[in-house]
């Protein structure tokens, strides 16, 4: 995997797209205006001079992708869920991380799945210190295959 500038523009665009989906479960603004909170005020576009230190476009489709595509993210997230708990029940961080991890597994093809697995284990990880990020690995691990077979050379295989 390439951990260069592309890369780390991205990680930050995934974590800060976690914190405004936190933010906008917990308050009642509008997403464009979290959004714009997040670019003009968390992003350091104070002095314009610095090199950008997150992918805006990625961190804003991530965003907005949650959003539009919020109920059928939430019923793959929920199909990965044991009966006894609902998504109601998550922690809010750990729903936001499930949440944007599956926007990606689910509509952005061009990011390979075991990137964005991996991606959101290692957020899950800077946030929780006990068995969260692996319930996260777990959880999404099983989405993906869910729905992108043939990355995992699931196409054509029957399940036992």
């Amino acid at each position: 995997m390439s951990k260069g500038p592309h890369s780390k523009l991205r990680r930050a665009a995934r974590t800060a797209a976690v914190q405004a989906l936190y933010q906008l479960d917990i308050s009642d603004e509008l997403s464009g205006t979290v959004i714009k909170q997040f670019v003009e005020h968390r992003f350091g576009r104070a002095d314009e001079q610095k090199s950008p230190s997150v992918d805006e476009e990625f961190f804003q489709d991530i965003v907005e992708g949650v959003i539009k595509y919020q109920s059928e993210i939430d019923a793959s997230i929920s199909d990965q869920l044991s009966e006894k708990w609902k998504l109601k029940r998550l922690d809010l961080t750990l729903r936001a991380i499930l949440r944007a991890g599956g926007y990606e597994i689910l509509r952005r093809p061009d990011v390979p799945a075991l990137v964005i697995i991996d991606q959101y284990v290692s957020i899950a990880a800077d946030f929780f210190e006990g068995k969260e990020p692996g319930f996260v690995n777990g959880a999404m691990d099983q989405m993906a295959k869910a729905v992108r077979k043939a990355e995992f050379g699931l196409v054509g295989k029957t399940q036992s």
